[in-house]
């Protein structure tokens, strides 16, 4: 029972929560397939993994997160492409009870962090099934 004049105490607290998260884009590009999958390079491919975030109001308390990542596979010595992965994973974030000065790290920083988990696995099964073994990023 409550016994703070009819105020909920929990109704003031900070809040974060995830309306809904979801593939935005995603490509996969394996250029030189079959070739690619049969010869063995004589040195480890060279990967490039790009991490972007982009994030946008949608009403007062709630965002639209992207993170998007790329991950470009070369093989140097034959100077060919192996693979190119291209994911852009979003979710709506619902922030409420934050002060102002707060938002913009927890746009920015919490909530890619809540999704990463997840890019990082369509990553690792979208190279996998390219027929390359999977990047754990």
């Amino acid at each position: 029972m409550n016994t703070q004049n009819g105020n909920n105490p929990d109704a003031n607290a900070p809040g974060l929560g995830i309306l809904g998260q979801y593939v935005k884009d995603l490509s996969f590009e394996n250029p030189n397939a079959p070739q690619s999958l049969m010869a063995q390079p004589e040195q480890s491919p060279a990967v490039d993994v790009q991490i972007n975030v982009n994030a946008k109001p949608m009403s007062e308390t709630d965002y639209e997160v992207e993170l998007k990542v790329e991950v470009k596979a070369e093989d140097k010595r034959a100077k060919r492409m192996l693979f190119l992965l291209d994911v852009t994973y979003a979710g709506v974030f619902r922030i409420t009870n934050v002060p102002k000065e707060s938002v913009q790290p927890l746009v920015l920083i919490e909530c890619p962090r809540l999704l990463f988990p997840f890019v990082r696995r369509i990553a690792a099964d979208a190279i996998s099934e390219g027929g390359f073994p999977p990047i754990m990023l």
